[in-house]
């Protein structure tokens, strides 16, 4: 078949490219910059901002399905950011699939976009939308699940969203290297009393559903307009595993804590500062990422296992394996 995949050259998008070149798919790449990887791959990139709906549109000309990966991430920034990519720009792929009879699109979505503030134990896709979010990112990613879902048509487009939660992998550009450079300066606080468990997505098992999920999409299968999450089948204690990363790559554990009603409490004192006296980068603590580092979230893959054959193949074990190496180098690169 012929793909298009919005953020090819990002962590997770490069995955999937990969993916689909080996098992012989035609490959169309939209992002923003050059990547050598996309190169070496010989797949098409076209390049262009994801705000730009006509540029969008082209991109979707002569493909048969988009695997919609592009998307801004993290816990602070401005509503306009986040909603004209997150929001906006996939309306414009929505737009871009209908103007070229495109037949299935793809969405990567979050289990954020159902966070509601508590705890989540094995959850599964009942969960509602919650009437409040505590930033932008799963904000606007909820409102672009939405119109995803809602765009589903058996005559027009079929559509569906998987919700891998916390991503991680070799080349990962965001979760670790940020981890190891809080960690080597002395930035990491336990939040909580560590008991809390949390489900995780090797990125080579979310990049394989993601093909999964298009090829069960059909006309006649439970696949199209739903909502999947994506991760590893038993949850593992976050600070635990935490450690366990810290140790491939020579750090000491994480010692040092603060309770989570602390950390709520000074994430709130600190949202307020930044907002009132518009200081740049993002709060060092928000209440997001202290409900995000305290509670609990484990999610069932029992839907994405029955509708369309989810089945992770590579352990936390054999991830841990492939991560290692590229650890000692994150060290040397945040001295």
């Amino acid at each position: 078949m012929k793909a298009l995949v919005t953020g090819g050259g990002g962590f997770l998008g490069l995955y999937i490219v990969e993916q689909l070149v080996e098992r012989g798919d035609s490959v169309r790449v939209f992002c923003r910059g050059s990547y050598d990887r996309l190169n070496e791959l010989g797949v098409e990139t076209v390049q262009g901002d994801i705000r730009d709906a006509e540029a969008v549109s082209t991109a979707c000309e002569g493909v048969d399905v988009v695997f919609h990966v592009a998307a801004v991430p993290g816990v602070w920034g401005p509503w306009k950011h986040y909603y004209e990519i997150n929001t906006l720009g996939t309306e414009h792929v929505i737009a871009g699939c209908r103007a070229n009879s495109v037949t299935r699109l793809i969405y990567t979505s979050s289990p954020s976009v159902v966070f509601d503030g508590h705890p989540h134990i094995e959850a599964d896709e009942s969960l509602p939308y919650p009437e409040f979010y505590l930033c932008h990112y799963p904000h606007t990613k909820a409102l672009a699940e939405r119109a995803v879902l809602e765009a589903n048509r058996v005559d027009q487009l079929l559509t569906a969203s998987l919700r891998p939660h916390l991503i991680w992998g070799p080349r990962d550009n965001h979760l670790v290297p940020r981890l190891i450079q809080s960690a080597r300066s002395g930035r990491v606080r336990q939040v909580g009393d560590g008991e809390n468990v949390i489900s995780m997505a090797y990125v080579e098992n979310v990049a394989a559903a993601h093909l999964q999920a298009a090829d069960a999409l059909t006309v006649d299968s439970p696949v199209a307009g739903q909502a999947y999450f994506i991760n590893e089948p038993e949850p593992v204690p976050l600070w635990r595993w935490i450690n366990e990363l810290l140790a491939l790559a020579g750090l000491p554990p994480v010692e040092r804590r603060i309770s989570a009603t602390t950390a709520r409490r000074i994430g709130a004192t600190l949202e307020r500062v930044y907002r009132l006296l518009r200081l740049p980068g993002e709060p060092p603590m928000t209440r997001f990422v202290a409900s995000q580092l305290s509670q609990s979230h484990s999610y069932s893959i029992a839907k994405a296992e029955r509708d369309f054959g989810y089945s992770p193949q590579i352990s936390i074990e054999e991830g841990m394996r492939r991560i290692e190496p590229e650890l000692a180098e994150l060290v040397k690169r945040s001295r």
